[in-house]
């Protein structure tokens, strides 16, 4: 029997999510630029979803914002959380309308693997552990980067970028057994050098999410 031409069939992917928490246009560019600056592998060419809940304003230019996302090399799937006015500016801009609650959690996780790498991993190098923890039995040089959407373990010296959670996990860690990192986060939230030196009196540590705040903690490595 001849397959059909197309097949229209359920999935589940992940999306990662930008929070619009300010109408300032101006203000909302100038933080995304110093973030993309930062970490441009967490936006640049993957699919993002657009949450306006913080957006009361019926006259909001969405217009004006896709506009700016696009110009970042932003691939923008969808909105959700839109008030009415604002959700209709989106039909018209040939915006998806995302929904989410109780549904969209009930959604089966995929199974997560482990990726080990037995090397120092050098400047310049990325290594991403997709749906998957990382281990890393070496040193990360500093312009190196690790991204793992679990955890990131580093049984050596971490000094450059570790991104966990990178899909949105919240219950990710960064362990390493000496911490001179660049840029530490977990599901987008970050520290950089200063902030790991004011918040740790410790090397070796495990950086998680409490709340919605990284903290760090002493461990016997």
């Amino acid at each position: 029997m001849q397959k059909p031409s197309l097949e229209l069939k359920g999935s589940s992917f992940t999306l990662s999510v930008l929070h619009i928490n300010h109408f300032d246009l101006e203000k909302v560019a100038a933080e995304l630029d110093s973030k993309l600056a930062i970490a441009p592998q967490f936006f640049i060419g993957a699919p993002l979803v657009v949450n306006l809940s913080s957006i009361i304003d019926p006259d909001y230019n969405l217009a004006a914002l896709k506009d700016l996302l696009i110009s970042r090399q932003l691939v923008i799937v969808g909105i959700t959380g839109a008030i009415t006015e604002v959700a209709t500016q989106a039909k018209d801009l040939g915006l998806a309308q995302i929904k989410s609650g109780k549904q969209a959690k009930a959604q089966p996780q995929m199974p997560k693997t482990t990726k080990i790498v037995k090397q120092n991993v050098r400047s310049g190098q990325q290594i991403y552990a997709k749906n998957s923890d990382l281990i890393v039995v070496g040193t990360v040089g500093n312009g190196a980067e690790l991204i793992a959407d679990g955890s990131i373990h580093v049984y050596g010296s971490l000094r450059g970028k570790a991104m966990a959670g990178a899909a949105g996990d919240k219950h990710a860690v960064i362990i390493a057994k000496t911490i001179d990192a660049e840029l530490v986060s977990i599901a987008g939230q970050y520290w950089l050098t200063e902030n790991i030196q004011a918040n740790s009196t410790t090397k070796s540590g495990c950086i998680r999410l409490d709340g919605e705040s990284l903290t760090i903690e002493a461990l016997p490595l």
